[in-house]
């Protein structure tokens, strides 16, 4: 069956070095920066072997601002970045589509970034860290650019990362939390931030105030689904006039898409298909993600395999379909043959009209 990759990872050369030169060499507590190539022996290989048609490229924690206070290396370094993952694209036009960055918590120039990304780049949306230098996604500074996404009818890819906290009196410093250090932050600690982010936008309404902005969030919905009652209930002690457990619920099967990258088997996935309201809903809202190279490609191929027997016990083979690739073709507007080919014989689901945007710049054939 045909996957489409949501979730999965760019390393170009530019950005390798950025990362090393801010001293990144093990991000996250990892044990390296892994080796990525988006040639055959390589990124497309791992399409071919897992019968990945299409992968959208981003680039992962820890974002594109790297220095607290060197806002303008940032900016250039998030250009510089972007303009790599487009001339990828461009070079691979049939395999790859990518997610933005974006400078934050740079208002100004991450507003710019944006319309930049979509009009001269061909981005398909914006990956976003689940904190921007100790700043969350829901905190009102950001407005500006969620009024920017939301004009835009924008989707956006949340990433998680470390936890940091500014760290004020010792030269306005960031300090990155590793609560169980040398245990990798991505094993337990991405969960717990990217839940903070979307309980920051959640609470703080920022998905009210911009309904046109469609969020992904990634690795099954993180720790989420056991905590958004409580979530709900802590509402109504922050300004909401009742308890908002519904409210948000209605958010989360409406404005968001899930990710499998991860391991959302045999366990995790069962929370995600209860707050989505069943299997039948949920199958409308969850996407396929391998997150490699962070995840390797032995893994990749295992956690398909895991994928598509768990899938067999919980979903219709249709629903399945839509999971590994037709939710992506009708978010992302990947209907077209002209661009795209299909690993199927026949594609029987009702594809969108027309694309969400018209690949331009660099994407344009």
């Amino acid at each position: 069956m045909e996957r489409i990759d949501v979730h999965s990872h760019a390393v170009p050369p530019k950005y390798r070095q950025y990362m090393l030169d801010s001293g990144y060499d093990k991000p996250d507590g990892i044990a390296e920066i892994p080796g990525w190539l988006p040639f055959e022996n390589c990124h497309i290989k791992l399409m071919r072997d897992n019968k990945i048609s299409i992968s959208i490229l981003s680039i992962t924690s820890p974002g594109t601002h790297l220095t607290p206070n060197n806002d303008e290396l940032a900016v250039d370094m998030t250009r510089q970045t972007n303009e790599e993952l487009a001339t990828i694209c461009a070079t691979h036009a049939k395999e790859f589509r990518f997610f933005a960055s974006l400078p934050l918590p740079c208002i100004k120039e991450s507003v710019e970034e944006i319309g930049y990304a979509l009009d001269n780049l061909g981005a398909v949306g914006f990956t976003v860290m689940s904190n921007s230098n100790s700043v969350y996604l829901g905190d009102p500074s950001f407005d500006p650019v969620f009024a920017e996404l939301d004009r835009r009818h924008a989707t956006v890819f949340i990433h998680p990362t470390s936890c940091n906290v500014m760290h004020h009196g010792c030269g306005d410093g960031m300090l990155t939390i590793k609560p169980l250090d040398p245990i990798p932050r991505p094993m337990i600690e991405f969960a717990f931030d990217e839940t903070r982010t979307v309980s920051s936008l959640l609470l703080n309404n920022t998905l009210v105030k911009y309904p046109n902005v469609t969020i992904i969030m990634s690795h099954c919905g993180g720790t989420l689904p056991p905590m958004i009652d409580r979530i709900g209930i802590f509402g109504q002690f922050l300004g909401a006039p009742s308890n908002q457990s519904n409210a948000y619920k209605k958010i989360l099967r409406e404005r968001f898409f899930f990710d499998m990258a991860g391991f959302p088997f045999p366990e995790q996935i069962h929370g995600l298909l209860r707050l989505l309201g069943g299997g039948r809903a949920a199958s409308k809202r969850i996407l396929y993600g391998s997150d490699f190279p962070y995840t390797p490609a032995e893994m990749v191929g295992g956690l398909c395999k895991d994928m598509d027997s768990e899938f067999k016990k919980l979903f219709h083979a249709w629903q399945r379909k839509d999971i590994q690739s037709g939710n992506a073709k009708r978010l992302f507007g990947l209907g077209n043959k002209k661009f795209e080919k299909w690993l199927d014989d026949e594609e029987d689901e009702k594809i969108a009209p027309s694309a969400r945007r018209v690949l331009k710049g660099l994407l344009c054939l």
